[in-house]
């Protein structure tokens, strides 16, 4: 019998032989199988190649990345790492009525996928703060000197410096944008104080800065950049498949093949300030006008933008609508209130020869304050005496025309056009007033229920002042609640209530609001999506660097096993080459020995069949 040894490749002590009879049939295939074998392998390959490599050079950066960008989602408290060489830098100073504030931004390199955008975060110093500085007072106090403009931003840019590594000042991009102290500025002395800002920083700041980086924005653009920047936060542009994430059929804007994707649900947004209401929100669909008047209108109030570096790519492009209500504010409302019950008691008291609300032996009755509450409203010559009644549901009946609705179809507070909003697939954040009259006194801040609400509501204004005030000394109300909050909660719950659904028409039964102050821990400002906004072409510069530098140093990267799918491939194909190799082998030895075999099997009968005796033969 002969024997296959088999020792190449294996250490000496390894070597040993099989016996062709025992040997396994799989080890001897035929050459059909072994084309078999040879394709089975190729296809496998090719899978690997499609599956892996083919979905482009950043499919693991991208598994990293999606990870990366949920944890973000959690505060990132730690502090800001300034040796890192391939950390970016970007300062918004936002110049607004009261003051001036400089937010300092930091963000990795991009990864190289034009599919996401830049992950910019607040920077934050050694003892992990935000880099954040505020002056006073707002910089249109400066309109009749205006060559002091930069002299007052001076502060906070040296501030901004000390923080920023002096080797990436040249790149850092910088921006002033001003807001509601300089829009009611006539535009000479806007363009003034802007002119000598233009001037000087350079002169005195090595930051990339150009003439379009200060500006006066609108409402509008404000607004669009704070919906930016909560979005942002919340993860809303991240667009990766995610069973547990809302999504929503949008009709691109400006497609002119009415181009349809789907994609994550964006949160609207809803802040009430002292002064002024703001909604902002996407809309998905492409609106139709009921005249050319209110297309004309809406066009001041929709937004379409591509927050995406790639103007050719649609799964970044937006289209917002942004509305501001000047004197809709919780303290602007009260006063406009104020001032109608002030002239109609005069006009009451000169036709009926009264003298209703001049002394608190006859007050007037206010169903917006608690009960049995008594305040004096008006100037000093004509003062009128209250004395709360503590009726909610009186309050929001009076407080309906001071919405001045009108019969308009997709109209809201003042009959100003509103795009219809999909109550049944979507989400909104309220801030500010919003968050204050649910959790400041009611303690029910977070997800929103119009009938909790409005029965807690209802409940505190019938609840005797003295008792509220016994309540505030005990401290059962949240610790930056003062006497201002208890006395005028009642009114500003109901002026809440009614701008909610009755001026923007919000169902009862919406349950996909909730009041927040802080988004993941953090106050969003609407620096953020203005740094997200203006400087979304960035990542075609980081792409273009690393191209360059990726022919350079090849061979850098190249040696990493695990990120390198084709020299895996190779491998993995060079591996099956052997296999096959050697099975074929292995198949000429067991031929050969079979033949060897069959040789020596003849030769015996053959000698066998000479030696025999003599057959008998018969005739």
């Amino acid at each position: 019998m002969g024997r296959i040894s088999i020792s190449c490749l294996f250490p000496a002590s390894w070597h040993f032989s099989l016996s062709p009879v025992v040997l396994p049939r799989f080890l001897l295939p035929s050459f059909r199988q072994l084309l078999l074998l040879g394709l089975l392998a190729g296809v496998m390959g090719l899978l690997y190649l499609l599956l892996v490599t083919g979905k482009g050079q950043y499919s693991w950066l991208r598994e990293d990345r999606h990870l990366h960008t949920r944890l973000g989602r959690v505060p990132d408290m730690e502090a800001t790492d300034t040796n890192n060489p391939n950390l970016n830098y970007g300062l918004v100073v936002d110049c607004g009525s009261s003051g001036s504030r400089v937010f300092v931004y930091t963000w990795p390199r991009h990864n190289g996928n034009l599919h996401e955008l830049l992950d910019i975060k607040q920077m934050r110093d050694k003892h992990r703060k935000p880099v954040v500085m505020k002056i006073k007072p707002g910089i249109s106090e400066y309109a009749s000197t205006p060559d002091k403009a930069s002299d007052y931003i001076s502060p906070l840019l040296s501030f901004a410096a000390l923080h920023i590594p002096k080797n990436k000042h040249q790149e850092t991009p910088l921006y002033i944008l001003c807001t509601a102290g300089m829009r009611v500025l006539p535009e000479s002395q806007q363009e003034a104080l802007l002119e000598d800002l233009r001037t000087d920083i350079p002169v005195n700041f090595n930051f990339l800065f150009s003439d379009s980086h200060v500006e006066v924005i609108s409402g509008k653009q404000e607004g669009v950049y704070a919906w930016i920047g909560i979005n942002f936060v919340l993860g809303r542009f991240h667009h990766v498949e995610d069973e547990h994430e809302a999504v929503v059929e949008v009709q691109v804007p400006g497609s002119d093949q009415q181009e349809t994707l789907v994609r994550k649900r964006t949160a609207g947004v809803l802040d009430m300030g002292g002064v002024s209401t703001q909604i902002a929100y996407e809309v998905p669909k492409t609106v139709s006008f009921a005249s050319p008047q209110q297309e004309e209108i809406a066009k001041n109030l929709l937004a379409e933008f591509n927050l995406g570096c790639d103007a050719h790519r649609t799964e970044h492009v937006y289209r917002v609508y942004v509305s501001t209500f000047l004197g809709f504010g919780g303290n602007a409302a009260r006063q406009r209130y104020e001032e109608n019950l002030i002239s109609n008691t005069q006009i009451q008291n000169k036709l009926l020869g009264q003298h209703q609300g001049e002394s608190t032996d006859s007050p007037i009755l206010d169903p917006c304050l608690p009960a049995d509450l008594q305040d004096e409203v008006g100037p000093q010559d004509q003062r009128v005496h209250l004395r709360g009644t503590g009726d909610f549901d009186r309050c929001r009946l009076l407080l309906q025309p001071f919405l001045n609705r009108t019969n308009d179809t997709n109209t809201s507070l003042n009959g100003v056009y509103q795009p219809p909003i999909d109550f049944t697939n979507s989400q909104f954040y309220g801030f500010s007033e919003f968050y204050y009259c649910t959790e400041d006194v009611l303690r029910m801040g977070g997800d929103y229920n119009s009938t909790k609400y409005s029965n807690a509501a209802k409940s505190y204004c019938a609840t005797q002042w003295k008792t509220l005030k016994e309540r505030f000394d005990r401290g059962l109300y949240a610790s930056h609640a003062d006497q201002h909050r208890l006395k005028y909660q009642c009114f500003k719950s109901a002026w809440m209530y009614e701008v909610l659904h009755s001026g923007f028409a919000f169902p009862a039964a919406y349950e996909n609001l909730r009041t927040a102050l802080l988004v993941y821990d953090k106050e969003v400002q609407w620096t953020l999506g203005a740094i997200l906004y203006r400087t979304r072409f960035l990542p075609l510069r980081d792409i273009q660097q690393e191209s360059l530098k990726s022919s350079h140093s090849h061979w850098h990267h190249s040696f990493s096993f695990m990120n390198n799918h084709y020299l895996f491939l190779a491998c993995f194909l060079v591996v099956v080459l052997s296999i096959l190799l050697y099975l074929l082998r292995l198949r000429r030895i067991h031929n050969r020995s079979t033949l060897l075999r069959s040789a020596s099997a003849s030769v015996k009968w053959l000698e066998e069949g000479l030696g025999s005796p003599d057959l008998p033969v018969t005739l």
